[in-house]
């Protein structure tokens, strides 16, 4: 979620848990980031969220952030631990990026594209190491602080292109200021691995709140928008502010 202003994601947070084991097959855990000003706060479990503790009580407390990145995990690579429970979280420029990844990326820890050295793995998933391989790319133009939106974007969407050649790789980054939604292709019911991997929705709620969503799959009767494969959506303050 991007908001133009704080908001909670109270609905979301139970349509969450539903689809974390009680409705859906994503039981192997489950975490969500709230990022505001430049930080994070992220509960992570490596259990089914239909089965959690900790959803009623976030529901409970209204948590607000402008920015909001939840996951559910079904396990592909690695065992089911807490380390390997996304969304994950690390500091460059000063500030908390936070990744999820939706897909399968085959022995991308072996490939030479994909190397990472100030940033390493914590855990034994694919995603992570995606992730430590984005931010290892994109750390020396951090150096000076944010670097201007179009370079942002562009530096994110070459790694997108050549993750695209190991495998679905459907991703939601954000550094707080920006949530960066790349859809690619995701695992249907019917088990087939085919596009779309996310939709997008933007709502007005109110004349001050816009809210921009993306999602696996819809998560209500609206009109969310499927992603083309390989499509880019960049959101900022509850708006599309580009697409690639």
């Amino acid at each position: 979620m991007s908001a133009r202003a704080p908001a909670t994601v109270d609905s979301s947070l139970a349509e969450l848990a539903l689809h974390g084991g009680a409705t859906g097959p994503h039981r192997d855990g489950w975490g969500i980031a709230f990022v505001q000003d430049g930080d994070a706060l992220v509960v992570r479990e490596p259990e089914a969220a239909s089965d959690s503790r900790w959803i009623p009580f976030l529901r409970g407390n209204a948590m607000h952030s402008p920015i909001v990145v939840a996951h559910l995990r079904k396990a592909t690579q690695g065992p089911r631990t807490l380390r390997n429970t996304q969304p994950f979280a690390r500091e460059l420029g000063g500030r908390v990026h936070v990744f999820s990844h939706n897909g399968m990326l085959p022995k991308i820890e072996d490939d030479a594209r994909f190397a990472s050295r100030r940033f390493r793995r914590v855990g034994d998933t694919d995603s992570e190491q995606a992730f430590c391989a984005l931010l290892e790319r994109i750390a020396p133009a951090w150096e000076a602080g944010a670097p201007p939106l179009d370079a942002r974007v562009a530096a994110i969407a070459a790694f997108a292109r050549e993750l695209r050649t190991l495998g679905p790789a459907s991703f939601v980054y954000t550094d707080g200021d920006i949530i960066v939604a790349h859809g690619h292709r995701r695992r249907a019911n019917d088990g087939q691995i085919r596009p779309p991997g996310l939709h997008v929705l933007c709502r007005t709620c109110a004349e001050t709140q816009e809210v921009a969503l993306v999602a696996s799959v819809p998560l209500t009767a609206e009109p969310w928008q499927p992603l083309a494969e390989g499509e880019i959506v960049v959101l900022r303050d509850g708006r599309i502010a580009q697409r690639v």
